[in-house]
């Protein structure tokens, strides 16, 4: 039985020239449209020889001439001189009123791919968000995603930068605890997202790496953009594997998600170009989560809960020190500490975790912390820590008597030894201790020093934001504003360098949710970040939908990745970035001071980026003076789209 022709006009009758070649679109398919001597023709654009695109070339001497070899056939025929060698198909060819038209036999069914069954896996187990460049070598994979964004499964993402696919991914997975996905080609687009996946692993964000790969038959020697993937991800990839012919692809892609949200890490799925097309097996179905995961909820060591206890019920001034691991297990965590009555700090990392409102809250600790909180784990006589590491940047000191708890054994007493290391999940750990505690405990009352102690610090920083040195907006008065006008349930992406110290210090959270690269301090995080965390308020958790999403960043964190303010008009996603304009790398100036260096090669060239914001499409407003903050950041958070407002601020009032 004939197959059903479909008619597409290619050409407008003048648009073709005498004796010259253009490829032409017909449906998905691309032609290599001729005209010889009055005569039109359609050929398949891929040469016989190696597939090159004939519609790139040209006629030379009555015969089309091959771009890449230089092969010849008749422009109308397709035949080979001589009628030696394969012959380029061609296409019925109609010269209408209207224009030129060419046949096109449709297209059979879609037959189920290998990659259509991973990709449809990666949906069943939660992934609603990829963050990736289609590229030469993913391309069957990339089509296996279109089909799942076509049926409403997730949402695509096309970004102007690797690297911000997988910042993207990596605060998308703190903010959530639930992969994402970032998609790239071979070689150089899987290399590029390196940074954003060593920022998701260590700081303990599930993601999914999905990377295209050379055909097999020619890796090895050194193909085009060959890489070894597996060697040059190394252990940024908690899992990695290869999709081979024969592999079972949708246990592959059970395995990675298992491993990503489990582990707290990266999964790596490298796709050779080839395999990516191969049908289906008969009987070849999607994986899913059922069955396959747990309950976290694993209670402590007895052992480790008594002596925990033993220094709780003696403790007359216990602290707890929250941290980015415990992020959500909050609920669990306040209820403890406010049976203790004691002060709730928290490392930079975990900022806004509790809120700066609360009677119990007490801060950030450390470098760029409040002097509430250092003042507090001072005067303690027992640390309970939770969720966070003694890394030098959170500032807990190690002569404190210490408990700390963590979901990771390998993270207790990691720098150094520990009163009590407790293994545990955190909010499982804080119910069995409020249940053995249950007859009380020595602790005082804490609660009438803290609100002391946020009376004397909001002194201060109200005395900070009357500084003006006549060379910008002092740091005080950027984030008192920005405290009074983030909606309270806004998702801040906070990037690295002064900003970020001046934001831990002056920020108030009431109830936000605060994004950083906590171990890794990459600069240029913020932006992409803002945009993992956008996607996750288009869903339907309803943690996060609706909700706002603020990215802060200086001049020099934004120049990393200001291309993918293109991304956020793309997709028209309401983001407002609060852009801290000082014309230089303020944190390494201060640090060639502090080392007695020169300051060398610190200092920016910028734009205008409120200009240059609304060249890309976005809103864009420049501030220079403290008076207008309010104004312009009520306008910015306002506008219902991609929003840009730019600060011209003094590098030392910080």
């Amino acid at each position: 039985m004939p197959k059903h022709q479909v008619w597409y006009k290619i050409l407008e009758l003048d648009e073709l020239p005498e004796g010259r070649v253009k490829a032409k679109a017909a449906g998905v398919h691309t032609l290599c449209v001729t005209r010889l001597d009055g005569q039109y023709a359609a050929l398949s654009n891929k040469c016989p020889h190696q597939g090159g695109p004939l519609g790139e070339g040209s006629i030379e001497n009555g015969m089309l001439r091959c771009p890449w070899h230089g092969w010849d056939y008749h422009p109308t025929t397709g035949a080979p001189p001589d009628g030696y060698g394969d012959c380029v198909p061609t296409f019925p060819v109609e010269v209408r009123e209207d224009g030129v038209y060419v046949a096109i036999e449709e297209d059979a069914p879609h037959e189920t791919t290998v990659t259509d069954i991973m990709a449809e896996t990666l949906t069943n187990w939660g992934v609603r968000s990829v963050f990736g460049m289609v590229g030469h070598s993913n391309l069957g994979l990339a089509d296996a995603l279109r089909r799942q964004s076509k049926a409403g499964r997730l949402r695509y993402f096309g970004i102007r930068h690797e690297g911000a696919a997988a910042f993207a991914c990596s605060a998308y997975g703190k903010l959530t605890g639930r992969p994402a996905a970032c998609l790239s080609i071979a070689g150089p687009g899987a290399t590029n997202l390196l940074t954003g996946l060593w920022d998701a692993n260590v700081d303990r964000a599930p993601a999914i790496a999905l990377t295209g790969q050379v055909d097999t038959q020619v890796l090895g020697p050194g193909a085009f953009q060959e890489i070894d993937l597996a060697g040059a991800f190394g252990t940024v990839a908690q899992w990695s594997q290869t999709v081979l012919q024969t592999s079972k692809h949708a246990e592959l892609v059970n395995l990675a998600c298992k491993s990503a949200i489990l582990n707290r890490g990266v999964s790596h799925l490298i796709f050779p170009d080839e395999v990516q097309t191969l049908p289906a097996p008969e009987g070849a179905t999607a994986g899913q989560p059922d069955g396959r995961m747990t309950s976290r909820a694993i209670a402590p060591p007895e052992e480790s809960v008594a002596a925990a206890v033993a220094m709780l019920e003696k403790a007359e001034r216990p602290v707890m020190i929250v941290g980015h691991g415990a992020r959500f297990d909050m609920p669990a965590i306040v209820k403890f500490a406010e049976r203790l009555n004691c002060p709730i700090i928290t490392t930079f990392k975990g900022k806004g975790l509790v809120s700066d409102q609360h009677e119990l809250g007490c801060g950030v600790l450390g470098r760029s912390g409040t002097p509430i909180a250092s003042w507090f784990m001072n005067e303690s006589d027992v640390l309970l820590v939770l969720g966070a590491s003694f890394s030098n940047h959170t500032g807990i000191t190690p002569k404190k008597p210490t408990i700390q708890v963590d979901y990771d054994a390998m993270a207790l007493g990691k720098f150094h030894a520990i009163d009590v290391p407790v293994w545990g999940e955190i909010a499982t750990t804080m119910a069995v201790f409020n249940k053995r505690l249950a007859k009380g405990t020595a602790a005082i009352d804490q609660r009438p020093e803290i609100a002391s102690r946020w009376e004397i610090w909001r002194t201060e920083k109200q005395r900070r934001r009357g500084d003006d040195r006549g060379k910008g907006v002092n740091s005080a008065s950027i984030f008192r504003a920005l405290s009074e006008h983030a909606p309270d349930d806004a998702i801040l992406a906070v990037d690295v360098g002064n900003n970020t110290y001046s934001f831990g210090r002056y920020f108030e959270c009431t109830q936000q949710s605060v994004l950083m690269s906590g171990y890794l301090g990459s600069i240029g995080f913020s932006l992409p970040a803002a945009m993992g965390a956008w996607a996750a308020t288009q869903e339907e958790d309803p943690r996060f939908k609706g909700r706002k999403v603020i990215s802060v960043s200086g001049d020099g964190g934004f120049g990393q990745y200001m291309a993918e303010l293109l991304t956020l008009v793309k997709y028209d996603m309401n983001i407002t970035h609060v852009l801290v304009r000082n014309n230089e790398l303020g944190k390494i100036s201060k640090e060639q001071r502090a080392g007695d260096w020169e300051v060398w090669e610190t200092n920016l060239h910028n734009p205008s980026f409120a200009e240059y914001a609304k060249i890309c499409g976005a809103h864009g407003l420049q501030v220079n003076s403290a008076d207008d903050l309010d104004a312009a950041l009520v306008e910015a958070i306002a506008h219902n789209g991609p929003s840009l407002v730019e600060i011209v601020a003094d590098a030392e009032l910080i």
